[in-house]
């Protein structure tokens, strides 16, 4: 039998994308501001900010998964994505009060104990509300309609996140202590209330069958068998390691290589404007090609332009400026493209099983994207520790500003050439797709 499912409105699309807001305006924060502000104001050796953080993200290689198997698993009355994005909005938002808000002189146990429990809360929200976003198309463009706008309130909260520090010192309070607590009771408000009006208003679609449970064992066989979902996991972690080392470094790479700390701000509008406006290029190209063929376009355009980034120097703005404009025409693909991707080749299980799993698929999505980042940060620190990069410490040597950025600029170049490789000859495409869901209709319910 077909599976008949008519696309959401704009209006529901707008309240699932809600929460995408907050959790952008956690985001930022947590993975460019926080390891800085621990290393730098927190007094702790920049080595150990990047060892805690990475000890953090080991704890969600065993949490994320197991997040997405629990949200597959458990069917309640109120809907397994809905119940879920519910429950941990509050935890979440107190969590992330801990990581924002902490005393005058953290201690490295502090940090680990408080990026712990945010992680684990954040796994909680995140997992579900992906896999909800995955199941309310089962279209090939209409899954990157979902995709575009829950991907573009993330760019927004993005913007306001960026906003909020240089708005902080009109209000009388300056530094990044105080714009971290405006973050915690922006956030705290903010996701809790979203979270409400997206379950309230969006429905969770029926599932497509009704089959006997998966086996750990049989579940497990038929995900190593999904090739094109493994081949796609690789490509988003080589290419989530690309972009989390700039997304690590920036701070550091404005402030101490270009010697414009000020400029930060406006460089990363800038950076996020630009991808607001590339979004709808992205969409048109996917259209005309195919999604994945759209994402290795934007990875080429990013990596011709970390090619220059690479060679700038103390007050090269204007270069810097351009370099801004182009990775951020570039982020419109790398935002929207890999997670309606992820949502195709998740058919490929249900087509094999008969259950819907996109809990787990995006358990381990979360996992790659959390293990990139966590990699740019426990590879890049103790890298300029050793360099002699250390501005908590009052190190900052030539060797040491060289070192900066080959990691911000270089090796991301080197990381999005073997993703475009990974990804170039994709086997996925909208024909395809279309005779994995014939498949999938062709199963005894």
């Amino acid at each position: 039998m077909a599976d008949n499912v008519r696309e959401l409105s704009w209006r529901r699309l707008l309240a699932y994308a809600g929460p995408a807001l907050p959790l952008a305006i956690l985001t930022l924060p947590f993975y460019v501001m926080v390891p800085d502000f621990y290393a730098r104001d927190g007094g702790i050796p920049i080595a150990t900010v990047g060892a805690v953080l990475l000890a953090v993200r080991i704890v969600d290689a065993i949490s994320d998964p197991a997040a997405g198997w629990l949200a597959d698993r458990y069917r309640p009355a109120f809907g397994r994505r809905r119940l879920w994005t519910a429950l941990s909005a509050i935890p979440l938002a107190g969590a992330a009060a801990l990581v924002f808000m902490p005393p005058d002189r953290p201690s490295a146990l502090y940090l680990l104990v408080a990026a712990t429990a945010l992680s684990l809360a954040w796994t909680a929200m995140q997992v579900p509300y992906q896999a909800w976003g995955a199941e309310l198309s089962r279209s090939y463009a209409g899954r990157t309609r979902v995709a575009a706008f829950r991907e573009s309130f993330t760019v927004a909260g993005t913007l306001l996140a960026l906003v909020i520090p240089a708005a902080m010192p009109a209000l009388g309070h300056e530094g990044p202590r105080a714009a971290l607590h405006a973050f915690a009771i922006l956030f705290g408000i903010g996701l809790p209330l979203a979270a409400f009006l997206a379950v309230s208003a969006v429905p969770e679609p029926a599932p497509r069958r009704l089959a006997a449970k998966v086996t750990l064992r049989s579940g497990w066989a038929a995900l190593r068998r999904n090739r094109p979902f493994g081949r796609l996991l690789l490509a988003f972690l080589v290419n989530g390691l690309a972009n989390g080392l700039p997304a690590t470094l920036f701070l550091a790479f404005v402030g101490d290589r270009l010697g414009a700390r000020d400029a930060a701000g406006p460089f990363l509008v800038l950076y996020f404007l630009c991808g607001v406006a590339g979004v709808p290029f992205w969409l048109w190209l996917a259209r005309r090609t195919s999604k994945h063929r759209a994402w290795c376009a934007g990875m080429i355009l990013a990596t011709a332009t970390f090619g220059l980034a690479l060679f700038l120097g103390k007050g090269d703005l204007i270069g810097f400026g351009a370099v801004c404009v182009l990775t951020g025409l570039a982020l419109g693909a790398d935002v929207v493209l890999p997670p309606s991707i992820q949502a195709d080749v998740i058919d490929i299980d249900t087509a094999e099983t008969g259950a819907e799993r996109a809990g787990l698929y995006f358990g381990l999505w979360a996992l790659a994207t959390k293990l990139a980042l966590a990699l740019a940060v426990g590879i890049a620190f103790p890298i300029l520790g050793a360099a002699g990069f250390d501005p908590g410490a009052g190190i900052v040597t030539e060797a040491g500003l060289t070192t900066l950025a080959v990691l911000y600029a270089g090796l991301p170049l080197a990381l999005k050439t073997a993703a475009i490789a990974l990804m170039w000859r994709f086997p996925l495409d909208d024909a395809a797709l279309a005779a994995v869901s014939a498949r999938i209709d062709a199963r005894p319910d």
